[in-house]
């Protein structure tokens, strides 16, 4: 495979790319590749949900809270 290596002045690139500020106004080394024309896709995955183990909740989970809890809540 061919490709091109060079190093240039950070500057040259400024028009071509939105560089970060740490590569500005230093020297940066280019490489250039062929791109690919033939990209196998990657099939997409489908996603397993699961129950967690956990012990269950009390009955009193469910209860209404306390006034007093209300109020300290703004509720």
């Amino acid at each position: 495979m061919e490709y091109l290596r060079q190093t240039v002045g950070s500057d040259k690139l400024s028009d071509v790319f939105d560089l970060p500020a740490a590569l500005r106004n230093r020297k940066v080394q280019v490489i250039i590749l062929p791109a690919e024309d033939n990209v196998a896709e990657v099939p997409k995955r489908k996603r397993q949900f699961d129950f967690v183990d956990a012990p269950t909740l009390p009955d009193s989970f469910f209860d209404p809270l306390p006034e007093e809890e209300l109020q300290a809540w703004g509720l």
